[in-house]
C-alpha cells in the first residue's frame, strides 16, 4: 500500500485504475475480508487500485496494521488510499497525504478527503491546481461521501456541493466522472451533467439504500477505469461469491481447514446440547454462558468455512441445496437407517429415519424458495425433539415423527 507524500504523484505507465469501495467498515473478520481478496485480485488486473475510503471499522494501528499486511499479500498492483468517515486517528501516518493526485497516461484522478462530510480547501485548491493544467485533459475526481442525487439522502450538503462545483466549473468539461464509496451498494447518475458512479461493494455486505437501490439487485463488485480511444471509460466487475481460491489450492491447508470446521461445529453442538441441559434444570445463567460459548464457535466454523467455500450465485442459491437434500432422504439416510436396524441399533435408525422424513420436507421447501424474489411462504415450525419440519396449514398438535407437542414447537418467519 502507498504511502502518498507529495499531493502530485506522476505515473506514466499507468493507463488503467481499478476501484474498490468500503472493504473493512463492518469489520476485518475473515467471512467479510474473502470479498475484499477477491477484489484485490480482479483490481489487479489494473496498473493500480484505488480504495474508495473505510478501510477498516476504525481508525486505530491496529486495525490499519491488519488492513495493510491482508492487502501487501494479496494486492496484485500499488494499492492507494482515499480516507473514509472510518478511516480516522491514524490514517496519515499509514497512508500520508488526504488530498492528492494521480496523473496517470490518459487522465488524472483526484483524490478528495471529505470524510467528515466537508471538502477542505487544500483539497480544492489541488483539485484547481490540476485542471489547470494544460498537460490534464480528462480527471476523475474521488472522495468517500456522495453528493446530492437522485437516489439517497446519505449525502454531503448542497452547500458542499456548491464548494466543489465552484472549483472545477472553470474547468468543467474536462471532468469526466465522479467516483464515491460509503454507501454499500452501487448506483449511477449524472450529477450536474457529470457521470457518478457510487461504489461500496468491496467487502461490506450489500445492503437496501432505497427502493430503487435493492441489495438483491446488486453484487458485490469493483469498477475499471481505462482509456479506450483516447477517452476514459469505465466497467463494473461483478464478484462472483466465489471470488478467492488461494487457501483451496493448498492441499494440506484445505484439509487442515475442512478437519478444523468439523471441530469449531462439534464444540458448537456439545456447547448448544449442554446449554439445554442447564436449562432444563433451571440453571438459566450456565444455559446463557453456554449458549454464548455455542455462537462464538459457529461463528468461527463460519469463518473456516467461509475460505474454502464455493457458492453458487446468490439468485440460484436456495434452488442449488436440493439434489443434497434428495440424495440424503431417498438414499443416504435410508440406507443408514436399515443398516442400524439389521444390526439391532433403533437410536440410531430412528435418527436416520427422523431426518429423513425432515429432509424431504426441507427439498419441498427449498423448491418453492427457489424462486427468491417472489417467495412469501408461510411461517416455519420445527420440532425441537427430533427436527422435524412444519408449515401452518400442516401443523399437527402433536409431530407426527416424534410425537413431542406442537406447544414446544419454534417458530421462524412471520404470519
Amino acid at each position: 500500500m502507498i504511502k502518498v507524500i507529495d499531493p502530485v504523484i506522476r505515473l506514466p505507465h499507468v493507463h488503467s485504475i481499478g476501484v474498490i469501495g468500503d472493504p473493512g467498515c463492518e469489520g476485518l473478520g475473515t467471512y467479510n475480508m474473502k470479498v475484499y481478496a477477491g477484489a484485490l485480485e480482479e483490481s489487479g488486473k489494473d496498473d493500480i487500485t484505488l480504495i474508495a475510503g473505510d478501510l477498516v471499522p476504525e481508525g486505530t494501528k491496529h486495525y490499519y496494521e491488519a488492513i495493510r499486511e491482508m492487502t501487501e499479500l494479496l494486492a496484485g498492483n500499488d494499492v492507494y488510499c482515499l480516507r473514509g468517515n472510518h478511516d480516522t486517528g491514524d490514517y496519515m501516518e499509514y497512508f500520508g497525504e488526504k488530498n492528492y493526485a494521480l496523473l496517470t497516461a490518459d487522465f488524472a484522478v483526484v483524490v478528495l478527503d471529505n470524510a467528515i462530510r466537508s471538502f477542505e480547501e487544500q483539497g480544492l485548491s489541488l483539485l484547481a491546481r490540476v485542471l489547470a493544467m494544460d498537460e490534464v485533459q480528462q480527471v476523475i475526481i474521488a472522495f468517500h461521501i456522495p453528493v446530492p442525487n437522485h437516489f439517497i439522502l446519505n449525502c454531503v450538503s448542497q452547500e458542499e456541493f456548491s464548494r466543489l462545483r465552484d472549483t472545477y466549473m472553470p474547468w468543467k468539461e474536462k471532468v469526466k466522472y465522479l467516483v464515491c464509496g460509503h454507501v454499500h451498494s452501487r448506483f449511477e447518475d449524472l450529477v450536474d451533467g457529470i457521470p457518478l458512479i457510487c461504489t461500496g461493494g468491496g467487502g461490506a455486505m450489500i445492503e437496501d439504500v432505497s427502493q430503487d437501490i435493492r441489495a438483491w439487485d446488486v453484487e458485490h463488485h469493483i469498477v475499471h477505469f481505462y482509456a479506450e480511444d483516447g477517452r476514459v471509460k469505465h466497467r463494473i466487475s461483478d464478484l462472483s461469491e466465489d471470488c478467492y481460491r488461494r487457501e483451496r489450492e493448498d492441499d494440506i491447508l484445505r484439509r487442515k481447514l475442512e478437519e478444523t470446521v468439523q471441530g469449531e461445529l462439534t464444540a458448537h453442538f456439545q456447547y448448544l446440547m449442554f446449554a439445554d441441559r442447564a436449562g432444563r434444570r433451571g440453571l438459566e445463567n450456565m444455559a446463557g454462558l453456554f449458549q454464548a460459548l455455542a455462537a462464538s464457535e459457529y461463528y468461527h466454523a463460519r469463518n473456516f468455512y467461509s475460505v474454502l467455500d464455493r457458492p453458487a450465485p446468490f439468485t440460484e442459491s436456495a434452488g442449488s441445496f436440493v439434489p443434497g437434500e434428495r440424495f440424503e432422504y431417498e438414499h443416504f439416510y435410508r440406507m443408514m437407517a436399515d443398516y442400524a436396524q439389521e444390526n439391532k441399533s433403533p437410536l440410531a435408525r430412528q435418527a436416520y429415519a427422523g431426518a429423513a422424513a425432515a429432509e424431504k420436507v426441507h427439498a419441498c421447501l427449498l423448491k418453492q424458495a427457489a424462486d427468491m424474489e417472489n417467495y412469501s411462504a408461510a411461517p416455519v415450525y420445527v420440532c425441537p425433539i427430533c427436527g422435524y419440519v412444519m408449515t401452518e396449514d400442516s401443523l399437527p398438535d402433536r409431530c407426527p415423527v416424534c410425537g413431542g407437542p406442537r406447544r414446544q414447537y419454534e417458530k421462524f418467519g412471520e404470519a
